[in-house]
């Protein structure tokens, strides 16, 4: 019902601007007027969408970041994003803007569908925690908006509105093996991002944006043995605000080639809430979850009138994420709980292509290996994370002069995963005291991921101003 009405809003407001060399300055005035107020209604509009949807579900992801941004990118494995080619590119680089004229909206839905599979064993088996779990990933919807709009020849403006960070998994037998090191955990996220472009010369873009971002955390854990088989549980759950920025910049040097480069701040999330045992007894506490920045670099060329070949790399900073306090917790338990992700630097690195079959089709296909921060030393089976291997394919379809519809589909190999939680590897998140408790297990990930997008172009670029003399 939703998608069908932002249609419907769409043809509402989707009208063309014609030049008329005769129109009389006062007339052209009066169109600019309405125009900015559809521009406005339509910004607003795109932004309740998607933060209602966004509000609706969980997000999903092998870590905390989301890579599900872009219906277009899903289809060649995000090969290019930061260079251009739907008005989703502007997650990675807002220079991107400057590349659709008039005012042009897009919303996609990405449907994520993980199978994870753990075994493991615990010093704990004797008091009845045995036995893995067969799909500990849950499903997901990801929605995104993105509206871009041209106000003159070297001004645009734009917002987007998604989930850059999530994770939902769950385990349904709250006994089983790991059960000290992993039990349901959700991490939600709202990112709405106003941004700016400026077309320098032909050949130079340049553009800016400020993130801000509200998160939702709820984690659970078992922190003692009631009786046998029966883990004591706590919950940590709680909210908070953070902002950031965004910067990029896109290069034409030749015709056919388009370079562009963006980058996205870190964001200090400081999340507040409460921490609750299982006698029901609750205490404030507050922590903050140091969330990565990111580098994209893109790249875009059109080989022939048919055919366009394109890449990305890149960087994101999870090292920076380092140990989270939990600031309060001693009240409960005597002394601090910590989150310890240590995590190491991420890399990601993508080829593709597009090729246009006829004017009604354009195919695209791409293939990417994924560099994961998590690695031996830290591994837990909340998040069993490892390198990936990825293949996507996708299609667009004009509807109209004005209506496109996008479609994605990515299949993810995740490398199969060990997990060793014991005094002798290292691992952080050992629990040493007031006894000891181990796990040691093994992993097995594949990751499905459907995507569908619309885009709509509402209107034509402004008309220029004509001046006498």
């Amino acid at each position: 019902m939703l998608a069908r009405d932002f249609v419907l809003t769409l043809k509402i407001y989707g009208f063309n601007v014609a030049t008329n060399k005769n129109t009389k300055k006062q007339e052209r005035f009066g169109e600019r007027q309405e125009m900015r107020k559809s521009a406005t209604s339509t910004l607003a509009a795109g932004a309740a969408l998607t933060a209602i949807i966004v509000a609706t579900n969980d997000a999903h992801a092998g870590a905390f970041a989301l890579r599900e941004q872009s219906t277009v990118g899903q289809g060649t494995s995000f090969a290019g994003v930061a260079a251009g080619g739907a008005p989703s590119s502007m997650f990675w680089n807002p220079a991107t803007m400057t590349q659709f004229y008039g005012l042009t909206t897009e919303t996609d839905f990405t449907a994520i569908f993980p199978k994870v599979d753990q075994t493991g064993t615990t010093n704990l088996a004797p008091l009845g925690f045995t036995g893995g779990l067969e799909n500990t990933g849950k499903n997901a919807l990801v929605p995104a908006s993105y509206t871009v709009w041209q106000l003159n020849d070297r001004f645009w403006v734009g917002l987007s509105v998604n989930a850059p960070f999530g994770l939902s998994v769950g385990f349904l037998r709250p006994n089983w093996a790991g059960a000290f090191y992993a039990e349901p955990t959700t991490l939600k996220s709202y990112n709405a991002t106003p941004s700016i472009a400026f077309k320098l010369a032909e050949w130079l873009s340049i553009g800016a944006g400020v993130q801000v971002q509200f998160a939702k955390a709820d984690l659970n854990s078992a922190y003692a043995i009631a009786t046998f088989a029966t883990p004591r549980l706590l919950n940590i759950h709680g909210d908070g605000w953070s902002w950031g920025w965004t910067v990029g910049a896109t290069l034409t040097p030749l015709p056919g080639t388009q370079i562009g480069i963006g980058y996205r701040s870190a964001l200090d999330q400081d999340i507040d809430g409460t921490i609750r045992n299982d006698f029901s007894v609750t205490t404030p506490v507050d922590t903050t979850l140091k969330l990565p920045d990111m580098i994209s670099a893109g790249i875009r060329q059109r080989i022939n009138d048919q055919l366009t070949v394109m890449g990305t790399v890149e960087w994101t900073h999870w090292s920076r994420i380092g140990t989270s306090v939990i600031n309060g917790s001693n009240t409960l338990f005597g002394t601090n709980l910590t989150l310890p992700f240590r995590y190491d630097d991420g890399w990601f690195y993508s080829i593709g292509a597009e090729y246009v079959v006829n004017p009604r089709l354009t195919l695209r296909g791409g293939f990417a290996f994924e560099k994961s921060p998590i690695t031996d030393q830290v591994r837990t089976p909340r998040l069993p994370d490892n390198d990936r291997y990825w293949l996507s394919f996708g299609a667009t379809h004009p509807l109209s002069d004005r209506l496109f519809l996008d479609v994605g589909y990515s299949y993810i190999w995740v490398k199969d995963t060990h997990i060793d939680i014991t005094a002798a590897s290292g691992n952080p998140w050992f629990i040493s005291t007031p006894s000891p408790v181990t796990y040691v297990g093994d992993s097995g990930s594949h990751i499905q991921i459907f995507s569908v997008g619309v885009r709509y172009k509402l209107f034509e670029p402004p008309a220029p101003v004509i001046t006498k003399g």
